[in-house]
C-alpha cells in the first residue's frame, strides 16, 4: 500500500535525505519519496503503519519535522489493517461458533455445557491441525515465549499433540472433569508467556496457528487463551 502524507519542516536537500533515510529505517517500509517544495512524503509499505510510528522515526513530537495524514482516514486504515492481520483467527472462530450453534438448533433447548464442549473441541482440533502442518516451525516459535518450552524444548512438540487429544476428548465427552482440569492447567501455563510478551511489547510471531500464518503476538492471543481457561473453569465449576 502507498500513502501520501503532509510533511513539514524540510528546508533543504539535506533535510529531505535525513527524513527519507529515517522513514526507510522503519520495518515494513519499502520506499519513500519526500519533497520540501510540496511538503509531502509518499510512503509505500507492506502493512499499515501508524502515524505515531512515522513521527517517532523522524524525531518524535518535539522534532521540527511533523507528519500528518492528508489522503486517507487513519482510523479506518488501522481498523482495516487489524482485520487483515487477524483474518485467519476471526474466520476460524466464526466457523466454529456457527457450526456449534447450528448443532444446538437441533436440540429442544440450548445446552450450554454441550455447546462449550463442542466449541472447545473445534478450537483444539483446528488449532492443533495448523500446528502439526509444520511441527518443528511451531515448536521453534513457541519456544521463543512460552515459559515451559524455554526450559524444556520438547514441550513445544508435545503441546500440539496435547491440543489434538483435548479436541477429541471434548468431542466424545471423554471424562469431562479430567479433560477440563487438564485444559485449565495447560492453558493457564501457556498464557503466562503470552502475557509477558505482550506486556513487554515484544514483536514476535504468535505460534497459535503454528508457522503457517505470520500472526503477531497481541491481546488477541491473550483473549484466545483466556477464553479456553474461562470455558474449562466454568465446566469444572458446573460439574463440581
Amino acid at each position: 500500500m502507498t500513502h501520501t502524507y503532509q510533511l513539514t519542516g524540510m528546508t533543504c536537500g539535506s533535510c529531505e535525505a535525513q527524513v527519507k533515510n529515517s522513514l526507510l529505517s522503519l520495518e515494513n517500509v519499502t520506499s519513500v519519496e519526500v519533497s520540501k517544495d510540496s511538503n509531502t512524503a509518499t510512503i509505500s509499505m507492506d502493512k499499515h503503519i501508524a502515524l505515531s510510528d512515522f513521527q517517532e522515526a523522524i524525531g518524535g513530537k518535539e522534532s521540527k519535522y511533523q507528519i500528518a495524514a492528508i489522503q486517507h482516514n487513519e482510523v479506518a486504515e488501522q481498523t482495516k489493517s487489524w482485520f487483515e492481520t487477524y483474518k485467519p483467527i476471526l474466520l476460524i472462530f466464526g466457523y466454529i461458533s456457527t457450526v456449534t450453534l447450528l448443532i444446538q438448533m437441533g436440540n429442544n433447548s440450548f445446552d450450554f455445557m454441550q455447546w462449550m464442549g463442542h466449541f472447545m473441541a473445534g478450537f483444539f482440533l483446528v488449532f492443533s491441525f495448523f500446528k502439526l502442518l509444520n511441527l518443528k516451525g511451531f515448536a521453534d516459535s513457541y519456544q521463543m515465549y512460552d515459559v515451559l518450552a524455554k526450559q524444556i524444548p520438547v514441550w513445544g512438540y508435545l503441546y500440539a499433540f496435547i491440543e489434538l487429544g483435548l479436541g477429541f476428548a471434548y468431542l466424545i465427552s471423554f471424562q469431562p472433569m479430567i479433560t477440563s482440569i487438564i485444559t485449565f492447567v495447560v492453558m493457564g501455563m501457556s498464557i503466562i508467556g503470552v502475557l509477558q510478551s505482550v506486556l513487554n511489547k515484544k514483536k514476535i510471531q504468535c505460534a497459535c496457528l503454528g508457522a503457517v500464518f505470520n500472526l503477531p503476538m497481541s491481546t488477541v492471543t491473550i483473549i484466545e487463551d483466556a477464553l479456553m481457561i474461562g470455558m474449562s473453569g466454568a465446566m469444572i465449576l458446573i460439574m463440581s
